[in-house]
């Protein structure tokens, strides 16, 4: 593979398991009564009648220069663990806790990591479709215990991956899908232990480059318009700058996504950040931590790995700093001066104050236009591209700076701006205007 592969395969994981099991950890949790949020292929008719989710997605990736194309597609297999307990004549009986004094147990379900690997297929031969099925075996494991046992049964999985290859506009267009192709599901259980859960898919090109979605070169922007994707988000993978990978998200993410450098472990449960789980899970009773471990081995592990983390462990949760002000105009707080001290209130007036994008000072008045990157909000899909003029400059107490605007033609301007409703973005985010400067493509998209 890839000298990315280890940085895709990274975020990749982090995808995989994604809702996998959410704080507090326990099988009777509310919010774990209801899993596999994200990637969930069921079976065929499982959505039509009302079971499970739909069983395929597809997406279109564009390749410059041809090349071969390697696919990982990856899934959990859903691992049924019934609990055990010896009963009369020693004949195991269904429990849905088992006690034993190597430990305790519940009937849950846990996943087993799946992957199939397709290619290399020549975007270049003659050959410009392929449809390859797949298969995942099931089986049953028991595991034998000190009054008890644990059986694990997972069902067979039956899939298809089929890959399309066009020209357009000089480039490979690659339409790629995935399918569930198994039997059709009776019940709901039934429907979610022959799911493909969390699928994704690692796309490596050798001899190529993938062009991006997010952000195409002007030659490829019309190709890249024409590219629809279902149940999917397409983002250039591996370090910043790679164009050899292709990660194919259930999850909107951006280009060259990153597992913070800060972060220990996976915790799971991505609407929290991890010092507050990790706190959450340090300040549990003992008595929440024992239901914790015998929920699943991964919450185990949490669990294990919060208990024994250090405190510079803990600090690194905290943040990173960096400078904040590199090509700023906004005046420093006085040394000596806590960001809390109404004194630091008068060295920022965000009415005045500005910051250097692209050598060009801007500040209240300025137009921009609007170049949403990695950290923006899915949301800010809606204005990429539009103009907007330039209502302040603000500075955070992290030092961070955020120009605040008001897109042009937007119906409620007016309002907007009269009680001070702003969209934020970072200076790397706007792209500096002349006065008179508009964008054709931001006169038309307000719909009432």
């Amino acid at each position: 593979m890839t000298v990315g592969w280890d940085h895709a395969r990274a975020v990749a994981d982090a995808v995989l398991y994604e809702g996998y099991l959410l704080y507090p950890y326990r099988a009777s949790s509310r919010k774990n009564q209801c899993r596999w949020q994200f990637g969930v292929l069921g079976p065929p008719g499982a959505a039509e009648a009302g079971l499970g989710e739909e069983g395929t997605l597809d997406t279109r990736l564009l390749v410059a220069g041809g090349g071969t194309l390697t696919l990982v597609v990856r899934f959990l297999q859903l691992l049924h663990r019934q609990a055990e307990q010896a009963g009369p004549q020693r004949r195991p009986v269904a429990v849905e806790e088992l006690v034993t004094p190597a430990g305790t147990w519940l009937t849950w379900d846990e996943a087993v990591e799946r992957e199939i690997v397709l290619g290399p297929l020549n975007l270049s031969s003659p050959q410009r479709s392929w449809t390859i099925p797949f298969a995942v075996p099931g089986g049953v494991d028991i595991e034998e215990l000190e009054g008890g046992r644990l059986v694990r049964t997972r069902r067979e999985l039956l899939g298809a991956v089929t890959v399309e290859v066009t020209d357009d506009d000089g480039m490979a267009g690659v339409r790629l899908t995935v399918a569930n192709t198994g039997p059709p599901a009776t019940d709901k259980d039934e429907a979610i232990a022959t799911s493909m859960i969390g699928t994704h898919v690692i796309a490596a090109v050798a001899g190529g480059r993938f062009i991006s979605l997010l952000e195409p070169p002007p030659g490829a922007a019309a190709a890249a318009a024409r590219c629809r994707h279902n149940r999917c988000f397409p983002v250039l993978a591996g370090p910043p700058g790679a164009d050899d990978l292709m990660l194919v998200s259930p999850i909107i993410l951006y280009d060259h996504p990153e597992v913070a450098e800060q972060s220990d472990g996976a915790l799971y449960d991505s609407t929290e950040i991890d010092e507050i789980l990790t706190l959450r899970v340090i300040t549990m009773t003992d008595e929440e931590k024992a239901q914790a471990r015998a929920t699943d081995p991964l919450a185990a592990a949490i669990i294990d790995r919060c208990d024994a983390m250090s405190p510079e462990a803990m600090q690194r949760l905290h943040g990173v700093l960096r400078d904040p002000r590199a090509g700023s105009l906004v005046p420093d707080v006085p040394d000596g001066v806590d960001w809390w001290d109404p004194e630091a209130d008068q060295a920022v007036r965000p009415d005045v104050d500005g910051v250097r994008v692209d050598g060009v000072t801007v500040a209240r008045g300025s137009r921009v236009r609007l170049r949403p990157r990695r950290r923006a909000d899915a949301q800010d899909i809606f204005v990429a591209g539009r103009t907007a003029r330039v209502t302040a400059v603000h500075s955070d107490v992290d030092g961070n700076t955020h120009v605040a605007v008001v897109v042009d033609d937007d119906p409620a301007a007016d309002l907007h701006e009269w009680y001070g409703r702003y969209l934020y973005f970072a200076p790397d985010e706007v792209e500096p205007l002349g006065i008179d400067e508009a964008s054709p493509e931001g006169s038309s998209r307000w719909t009432s």
